[in-house]
């Protein structure tokens, strides 16, 4: 019994965010993508990438290898800085679909300039998906180019462990 109160506090087993995933989809190359790039650019201080279109969709008016969102990777402090504005706008509220079996979890909001940022007439509105990838230390073993080998059960985040992560943090 005594083992267990002590595996929770062992500086290995503390959950951590590995990485924030912010995405606007625009759905259209143009000047909506451009602005939403510049949305995303002054949110992050980093510089965006833009994702293609994997098959062209009649409906929707897209065609194959056409610029349709862009994407940023946000890690370390800055991270949790911004996840913290994106959970402020969603109330600190998540429903339990939106964490994952492994451990992760994400959602949306509509509108960025909730997050702080200033309305601009010429940009417009642009809603933007937000998701969380969370992870113990000693994650890069199953990473790394040499030597790399598989990560124990022990060690992997699950929907429990990010949900407890969660509610720790900002409730």
């Amino acid at each position: 019994k005594k083992m267990a109160a002590t595996q929770t506090e062992h500086p290995m087993r503390q959950v951590r965010i590995a990485k924030l995933c912010l995405n606007i989809s625009v759905g259209e190359s143009g000047d909506r993508l451009t602005n939403a790039y510049k949305v995303l650019q002054q949110l992050t201080d980093q510089k965006p990438v833009e994702s293609k279109s994997r098959l062209t969709i009649r409906g929707f008016g897209i065609r194959r290898n056409e610029k349709i969102s862009v994407h940023c990777t946000v890690r370390g402090k800055k991270a949790m800085e911004i996840l913290e504005k994106g959970l402020k706008v969603r109330e600190y509220e998540l429903k339990a679909g939106n964490f994952s079996e492994t451990g992760n979890f994400g959602f949306g909001i509509e509108e960025h300039i909730d997050l702080g940022l200033k309305y601009d007439p010429h940009v417009g509105i642009f809603g933007m998906d937000f998701f969380v990838v969370l992870e113990r230390p000693g994650n890069r073993v199953a990473r790394r180019k040499r030597c790399s080998s598989r990560l124990g059960t022990r060690q992997r985040v699950t929907r429990e462990d990010s949900v407890k992560w969660f509610q720790a943090q900002f409730d």
